[in-house]
């Protein structure tokens, strides 16, 4: 059935006989009945009701409108399908996470060309809702080592995207089309070596200036393997430079007892296994388990190593979301309210310190996450988020609350940081709120090619609009 879903796409005038698809080699066992169950549950939704997902987990932080139709049961998509240590590819499923890839990777010697932060993060969810980590300055992210995909289109046909074939269109929009323009079913991603232990240099820096500087010539001169900083005041910054070894004299841990990002402020010179490396930040949540006393040490020893992960903290800010649990304790203690300001945004290199001046100055959140990142590819275009594949940018991540001014918008600390962002030419990621008017924001994300591709795939929309998603919350 899949062979036939692959290749029965559009019309015959529209295929290139000679280009390679799903078809033409071995398939895992499972893989082509879990599709079409996926495909099976998608032709008897409702043709009224938009069509989503139905996950127990997320690392979205926009609120939704609650819907009473099912969503689309994708549980079953998590399977490793291969790793192919001589070709340094891997075949997924769509709902792999980073963790299951990584533990089946690492055997070999290999890791994914970026994997981001938090260990639940599913492979296909990064590649349509963009991921990013210490590797981007040289090898971008997710979605640029991604070689092909099978995708569930919104007219309920599966179709293979490569860069090379008639999908083409498909395979470049998908990167920032949160699922609707389809959902990834497949994935085939690229893999480099590793070796077993990564060194890590913590450089301070009191001059934001010269730590940007510093940080654009090593990035340049490809000094380390990994790059990124932490910001935790105006004068205190470090860069975090991090080399493949085979040897260490020490290693650390910061899965229980020991929290990472203290660590920057207090070792020079550090040791993690590779893995280790890799999760660094998924233990506290970079360092939002403080917002739930998991960085008091009763506390870590009380819950274990196997307790604290993102995805409970992530489990906890959802029922927080949902019941307002917050707003309710800050009215009965009569404080002010507070402004959830979650944020990933890019700023290109020269303009980073303009915009750290102005993130210190208007939003009181500390610390804040520094990542490069650069396109990998210079000759090609992600239209929906595009960036100058020239350009080293830098990732500004900052993520807390912040209490509301008197006689100001409830959202008036999101407004500004997308105001700023615009201004200095940088671009700000969808998986939090967004609140910018519709003409700005197809401006922003390339509303003409998005509305060709997805007139193409999803001619009925029966999947939601990116602006209706990402902005409206539906």
């Amino acid at each position: 059935m899949l062979e036939r879903m692959v290749l029965d796409n559009r019309s015959a005038s529209s295929r290139e006989p000679d280009t390679p698809s799903a078809a033409t080699r071995p398939l895992a066992p499972g893989y082509a009945e879990r599709v079409e169950s996926v495909r099976a549950q998608f032709v008897a939704q409702p043709p009224d009701s938009p069509v989503r997902l139905a996950k127990s987990t997320s690392n979205l932080f926009r609120s939704r409108r609650r819907r009473d139709t099912p969503g689309l049961d994708v549980s079953g998509l998590t399977h490793v399908l291969d790793v192919d240590p001589v070709a340094r590819t891997a075949d997924v499923e769509g709902m792999v996470t980073y963790e299951q890839l990584v533990d089946a990777t690492l055997p070999h010697g290999l890791m994914p060309m970026v994997v981001p932060q938090l260990k639940t993060i599913t492979v296909g969810g990064a590649v349509t809702g963009l991921g990013i980590e210490s590797s981007s300055f040289r090898n971008g992210m997710p979605h640029e080592s991604v070689l092909e995909l099978d995708v569930l289109t919104g007219d309920g046909e599966v179709v293979l995207a490569r860069p090379d074939n008639e999908h083409a269109d498909l395979f470049f929009a998908f990167p920032n089309s949160y699922g609707t323009l389809g959902y990834a079913l497949r994935l085939r991603v690229e893999l480099e070596p590793v070796r077993p232990y990564v060194r890590l240099r913590h450089v301070r820096y009191s001059d934001p200036r010269a730590a940007f500087a510093e940080l654009a010539a090593i990035c340049a001169e490809g000094r380390a393997d990994f790059v990124d900083g932490t910001v935790f005041g105006e004068d205190e910054l470090y860069l975090t430079l991090g080399t493949f070894t085979d040897e260490a004299p020490r290693v650390s841990d910061y899965t229980w007892l020991d929290i990472y990002y203290r660590s920057i402020r207090e070792h020079d010179i550090d040791y993690l296994p590779v893995r280790d490396y890799l999760w660094r930040w998924d233990t506290d949540w970079f360092w939002c388990s403080r917002a739930f006393g998991a960085q008091y040490r009763p506390v870590r020893l009380l819950l274990g190593p196997q307790r604290l992960r993102s995805e409970r903290y992530w489990k906890l800010v959802s029922l927080d979301r949902r019941y307002r649990l917050s707003d309710r304790v800050h009215r009965l203690l009569g404080r002010p309210r507070r402004e959830a300001v979650i944020q990933d945004v890019e700023v290109p290199v020269d303009r980073a310190s303009e915009f750290l001046d102005f993130l210190l100055a208007e939003v009181p959140l500390r610390p804040v996450w520094l990542c490069p990142v650069r396109q990998r590819h210079p000759d090609r275009q992600w239209p929906l988020y595009e960036l100058d594949p020239h350009t080293l940018y830098v990732n500004f991540g900052f993520w807390g609350t912040v209490p509301i001014r008197p006689g100001t918008r409830p959202d008036a600390h999101n407004r500004l940081v997308e105001e700023k962002v615009t201004e200095l030419g940088g671009r700000k990621s969808l998986y939090s709120e967004a609140f910018y008017d519709e003409s700005t924001f197809w401006q922003l994300y390339n509303g003409a090619v998005y509305d060709r591709v997805k007139r193409r795939y999803d001619p009925d929309d029966r999947l939601l609009n990116l602006y209706d998603k990402c902005v409206r919350a539906e």
